[in-house]
């Protein structure tokens, strides 16, 4: 049975094309730099769209080298539950009803100790 076995490639293992004849796209290497000097190169199409800023691996955002700063006035401003409430109420009200709250938690509380001592 071992004369009969046939002796070849691992199939998917190794690739039967040959890099002969093969051009990559055309590419462009662009820079960015984060505000501490850091350099971040991004390689993209000759043809892509260069965003303005780019989010390095360390996580800091890189702006464009040479580029023109991305336009960030017409975002709005991130509006916190905080800022939310005191659109609605005033903080002389906000401390009325803190006050208020506190007030019916403590007795609530007051009430619950002295029914575990009987």
């Amino acid at each position: 049975m071992s004369d009969r076995s046939l002796r070849g490639m691992r199939l998917g293992a190794q690739s039967m094309e040959s890099e002969s004849g093969v051009e990559p796209a055309p590419r462009q290497r662009v820079e960015y730099r984060t505000e501490d000097g850091e350099q971040v190169f991004v390689t993209f199409a000759a043809e892509a769209e260069i965003p303005a800023t780019w989010v390095s691996k360390s996580g800091k955002e890189a702006l464009l080298v040479n580029g023109e700063r991305p336009d960030e006035s017409n975002e709005k401003p991130v509006r916190t539950h905080w800022d939310m409430l005191l659109e609605r109420r005033s903080t002389e009200e906000l401390e009325e009803i803190l006050q208020a709250r506190l007030e019916k938690l403590r007795t609530a509380r007051g009430e619950a100790v002295e029914a575990q001592k009987k």
